[in-house]
């Protein structure tokens, strides 16, 4: 025999379930279409966003590395205070280094996405673009 206490406490735990995963649901139907939209350099660095309008779910960023062995790295920000640093890594001679930022954000219209390319320390890049509707 069923405790009564037990059986409210499985009712409540099951729709509890129930609402995230509707909850979640309503979250992943609501999201923006995913399609490549473009890419953009400036010297060795080039930014390469995936997604249209001003949501961004990730960017990344490529370095041209030059006839030498270096550390790279990158930065990636927007005019409205997101930023994020990629991971520096030891690349060899004439390798291309890429990394990734999640933003998985919208941002206004207008906003300025950026990203920096480092190479052995030294800026090596700024490309820059707009977000539009």
């Amino acid at each position: 025999m069923r405790s009564p206490a037990v059986y409210s406490l499985s009712k409540k735990i099951a729709s509890g379930i129930g609402a995230v995963a509707a909850a979640l649901g309503c979250v992943i139907a609501a999201g923006p279409p995913a399609a490549a939209d473009g890419k953009w350099c400036n010297h060795s660095v080039c930014i390469q966003t995936y997604d249209t309008g001003t949501y961004l779910g990730r960017v990344e960023v490529s370095v041209t590395n030059t006839n030498q062995p270096n550390r790279i790295s990158a930065r990636v920000w927007t005019t409205n205070g997101w930023s994020a640093r990629t991971k520096a890594e030891d690349v060899a001679a004439f390798r291309t280094y890429r990394d990734q930022a999640y933003p998985q954000r919208h941002f206004p219209a207008g906003t300025r996405l950026c990203a920096e390319g480092f190479r052995g320390g030294s800026s090596v890049g700024l490309p820059c673009v707009t977000l539009t509707d």
